[in-house]
């Protein structure tokens, strides 16, 4: 029976926290699977956990598929990353940071890993055309996408995280070497 809803809970996101031992919510993001004839709907909750603002999981989509996103509420930053090799996640070939809010659209070219972080008061909203469906981890759908070397990175190259009410980048110190990065206007802090 197919079924639309999922989310990620707090306790499956320590895995690519700054902090995985900082509490959190209960639930950090909800999803609405329609696949591609109906979309995919995400609802990220606002706040931080341990200074990190919340953010989806993250992954690097398997072959050639690409996805792009529509925000429809809120307001956030898309971060995105190519790995030189994906046998060696520790070593970033391009790093973008890419600021959005309601009525922005942002494209995820095939190669790249993506995740999304809410950086407002409110609700991140935002609608994709990938085509996963149904409630199972879209990890193991073939195709589509990997989580396994955010995971073994715990997050992507840099964290988005409140510095005085706005948002910053930090450098996730398990990543060897980031060989191009655009912060998107975002300041860099240690």
């Amino acid at each position: 029976m197919f079924v639309p809803y999922a989310s990620r809970a707090h306790e499956k996101m320590q895995e690519v926290l700054m902090d995985p031992s900082a509490s959190g919510p209960e639930v950090h993001y909800y999803m609405i699977r329609g696949g591609s004839a109906k979309r995919n709907v995400t609802i990220l909750e606002a706040g931080t956990v341990g200074g990190e603002y919340i953010k989806t999981y993250g992954h690097y989509h398997i072959g050639n598929l690409d996805e792009t996103y529509t925000f429809v509420h809120g307001e956030g930053v898309v971060l995105q990353q190519k790995l030189v090799d994906m046998g060696n996640p520790g070593v970033v070939e391009e790093f973008k940071a890419i600021v959005v809010k309601a009525g922005d659209s942002s494209y995820m070219p095939p190669g790249f890993g993506h995740l999304m972080v809410n950086t407002g008061s409110t609700w991140l909203v935002m609608v994709d055309d990938s085509p996963v469906e149904g409630t199972q981890d879209s990890a193991s759908m073939p195709g589509h996408a990997d989580y396994e070397p955010v995971k073994k990175m715990q997050g992507f190259a840099y964290y988005v995280v409140d510095r005085g009410g706005k948002p910053a980048l930090m450098k996730n110190t398990h990543y060897a070497e980031i060989q191009k990065s655009d912060f998107g206007g975002l300041p860099v802090v240690d």
